[in-house]
C-alpha cells in the first residue's frame, strides 16, 4: 500500500518523496496499528493520517482542538480534491445533519470534529452508524495535565472510543511533548501496543535568537522595517501589552491586527481572518492566538515577553516557516518577564504540586534566555534529544560574531557572596548585598557587615542579576524551585574557585540582515492574493511561499515544468497553473 500512498502524495499534494518519518508512520497506520507520533511543526503530521484516510475504506475521524484549524484543513483538502468536512459549534443542526448524511453515503472521507462534541450521546449515536476506519487525535498533548495546553475535553476521547461498536486503530500526533507527557498521552488514550515514532524536534529552517539588554520597542521597529512585507506574529504576555503594542505599531504605519481573550468573539474572528487572508501583515497577540493556525507563510515570530516554559515557546515559535522556507524566531528578554510569569503562577488555581512543576519549567525558560550554548541544542536537549551538534550555524549564539567578556572577577565575587549568605537567599537579595544597597532587609539581616557587601558597587542591580542568571544558565549556580527560589552553588562553581579558572561571557554584536528584493515573488504573491480573494480562501491554501519562491527560481511556463514545483499537484495545476504561468511569462518578457 506504500506505493499507492506515494502515488497519492504526488497526485494530490505535489511532492515526489515523503519527508523524514512520514513513510514509517503511514505504513504503521495502514497496517492498522495504534500509532503515536511526535513530529515538529511543519514536518507534515496531517499528511500522515490524511493519506491513509484516502486509502482505507469508510471514513476517518480527526479530533482537533480549534474551529480555525478544522476550517483551514478542510479548505486545503477540498482545494486538492479530497472530500472533507468538519462538525463543530459554528454549524447549525441542519448543517450537521447534512454532513452526517453525506458521510453515510460515502461522499466524505475525512471528518474533523471538536473534542467537546464527544460528550453528546446523540452525536455518539450518529457516529455509530458510520464505518469509521481510523481515528486521528491532533494536538494529542492536550490530553495530559502536564502538557502545556491541557484541555479537559480531551479526556472525553477514550470513553467515546470505548462506546463505538467497533474500535478502529487510533493515531495520535503532537509537535511538543517531553517524555513524561508522551507517556501520559499513550496511557490516557489507552493506545494498544502502539508503534511510537519520535521524528525529532529540530526545525532546520528556523533561526532562533535571544535579545537582552536592548530597548524592546526600538529593536522591534528596526526589525520589522528590515522584514519589508513579510508576515509575522508578535506575542506579548498580557492583554494590556498587546493593546499598547498594537496601537503603537498602527500609529507607526504598520498593517497590524490584534488578538486576545478580552476581545469580543466576532472581533477576534475578524482579526484572525484578516491575518490569515493577508489583509494585515502582522498580528500582535497573547498566547490565546495561534494554536491550530495553519498559515504557512509566517516568516517571523517575535516574543516580546518571555513565555512560561520551553514547550509553549517552541510551539508558538514553530508557527513560523511551516512551509519549510527560512524564518526567524526572536525572543526579547527583560528581567520583568520573569517576575510577571512568577506572578501568573502564584495567582493561578493550580495545586501546589503543579505550581512547583511550573516553577521548574519557568527556570528552564530563564536559563534558555541566558545560556551561551547553541540555542537549538538547548531546546533539543530539553525535549530529550542527545545527538545534537555543538554549533547549528542558525541561532544567535552560533551564527553571529561574538566577543567574549572576561567575568572571572565578578563571578568570584558573586560566588563568595552566596557562600557568606549561607546559600539561603534569592537573586535579588544577593544582588543588593553586592551592590551595597541600604534597603531595610539588608540591615535587618545584618548583611552590611559581610565582607562582600558593596563589592560590586559600580554595577547596577540589573547588571548583577544578569551575571547571576548567566552563571545559573551555565551551571555554576542553581535556583531552587517554588515561589521563593534560593541561589545555591553547583559543583562547577566550587571547582572554578579552587582552580581559579577563568569565566567568559559572550556578548553578541547587532545583526543587520535584510530581506532581498524579489520582484517576481511579489507579482506571484499578488496573483495568489487575487485568486484567494476570488475563491474566499486564505492565500497560503492556493500555494505556499516556498512554492512561489521555487517558481521564481525555475520560472515554469509550461505544464510539465509547473508540475515539478514542490506543492503543485494535478488539481492545483488545473485550477491555478495558467494564471501563474502567465504572470511568469509577462515578467520574463519585460526583463529579457
Amino acid at each position: 500500500m506504500l506505493k499507492a500512498a506515494q502515488e497519492i502524495l504526488q497526485k494530490y499534494y505535489g511532492y515526489k518523496f515523503f519527508r523524514s518519518g512520514q513513510e514509517e508512520i503511514i505504513e504503521s497506520i495502514l497496517t492498522k496499528r495504534d500509532t503515536f507520533a511526535v513530529m515538529p511543526t511543519g514536518a507534515g503530521k496531517s499528511v500522515c493520517y490524511q493519506i491513509p484516510a484516502m486509502l482505507l475504506p469508510g471514513i476517518t475521524l480527526v479530533i482537533s482542538p480549534l474551529i480555525s484549524l478544522m476550517k483551514d484543513q478542510v479548505d486545503a483538502l477540498n482545494g486538492i480534491g479530497v472530500p472533507a468536512a468538519y462538525i463543530n459549534s459554528s454549524l447549525g443542526y441542519g448543517q450537521v445533519e447534512g454532513i452526517l448524511n453525506a458521510a453515510q453515503s460515502g461522499e466524505i472521507k475525512i471528518l474533523y470534529i471538536a473534542p467537546e462534541r464527544l460528550k453528546s450521546r446523540r452525536f455518539e449515536g450518529m457516529i455509530a452508524s458510520l464505518e469509521v476506519s481510523l481515528i486521528a487525535v491532533d494536538e494529542a498533548h492536550c490530553v495530559s495535565q502536564w502538557g502545556h495546553d491541557f484541555r479537559p475535553s480531551y479526556r472525553l476521547i477514550t470513553p467515546f472510543i470505548e462506546n463505538l461498536n467497533h474500535r478502529p486503530p487510533i493515531s495520535a500526533f503532537t509537535a511538543t511533548a517531553t517524555k513524561e507527557v508522551s507517556k501520559d498521552v499513550v496511557d490516557l488514550l489507552e493506545l494498544k501496543r502502539p508503534n511510537i515514532f519520535v521524528a525529532g524536534f529540530n526545525r532546520n529552517n528556523l533561526y532562533f535568537g535571544v535579545i537582552r539588554g536592548e530597548d524592546k520597542r526600538d529593536f522591534l521597529l528596526e526589525y520589522i522595517k528590515a522584514k519589508g512585507e513579510a508576515a509575522g506574529i508578535i506575542y506579548a504576555a498580557t492583554r494590556k501589552e498587546v493593546d499598547a503594542l498594537h496601537a503603537y505599531l498602527v500609529k507607526k504605519g504598520y498593517s497590524t491586527g490584534r488578538y486576545h481573550a478580552g476581545m469580543e468573539a466576532e472581533e477576534r474572528k475578524n482579526s484572525q481572518d484578516a491575518f490569515l487572508y493577508d489583509d494585515v501583515q502582522m498580528m500582535v497577540a497573547t498566547n490565546a492566538f495561534g494554536m491550530g493556525i495553519d498559515k504557512s507563510n509566517i516568516r517571523f515570530v517575535i516574543h516580546y515577553n518571555m513565555p512560561k516554559n520551553i514547550e509553549a515557546y517552541y510551539q508558538e515559535a514553530g508557527r513560523a516557516g511551516r512551509d519549510g522556507a527560512n524564518s526567524e524566531c526572536m525572543l526579547l528578554f527583560g528581567p520583568r518577564d520573569v517576575s510577571l510569569q512568577k506572578y501568573l503562577i502564584e495567582q493561578s488555581s493550580l495545586l501546589e504540586e503543579k505550581k512547583e512543576y511550573e516553577y521548574k519549567k519557568l527556570q528552564a525558560m530563564v536559563d534558555y534566555c541566558y545560556t551561551s550554548q547553541c540555542l537549538r541544542k538547548y531546546i533539543l536537549q530539553y525535549f530529550g534529544e542527545t545527538n545534537t551538534p555543538e554549533n547549528c550555524t542558525n541561532c544567535s549564539t552560533c551564527s553571529q560574531d561574538l566577543e567574549y567578556q572576561d567575568i572571572t572577577i565578578q563571578s568570584q565575587k558573586i560566588i563568595s557572596c552566596i557562600v557568606r549568605m549561607k546559600e539561603r537567599y534569592g537573586i535579588s537579595l544577593v544582588a543588593k548585598v553586592l551592590k551595597g544597597s541600604s534597603s531595610k532587609d539588608i540591615f535587618k539581616l545584618g548583611f552590611e557587615s559581610l565582607s562582600t557587601y558593596g563589592l560590586m558597587s559600580k554595577h547596577t542591580i540589573k547588571e548583577i542579576k544578569e551575571l547571576i542568571n548567566y552563571l545559573v544558565a551555565e551551571n555554576f549556580l542553581e535556583i531552587t524551585g517554588g515561589q521563593y527560589p534560593i541561589v545555591k552553588l553547583q559543583q562547577k562553581a566550587v571547582i572554578a574557585i579552587k582552580k581559579r579558572e577563568q569565566v567568559f561571557r559572550p556578548v553578541r554584536k547587532k545583526d543587520d540582515k535584510q530581506i532581498p528584493d524579489n520582484k517576481l515573488f511579489d507579482l506571484l504573491r499578488q496573483a495568489r492574493k487575487d485568486i484567494a480573494t476570488r475563491e474566499k480562501i486564505p492565500p497560503y491554501i492556493v500555494f505556499s511561499d516556498s512554492a512561489l519562491q521555487e517558481m521564481t527560481k525555475i520560472c515554469p511556463v509550461d505544464r510539465n515544468a509547473f508540475l515539478t514545483v514542490k506543492g503543485v499537484g494535478e488539481v492545483k495545476l488545473e485550477r491555478y497553473g495558467n494564471e501563474f504561468m502567465e504572470v511568469i511569462k509577462q515578467y520574463l518578457a519585460k526583463v529579457n
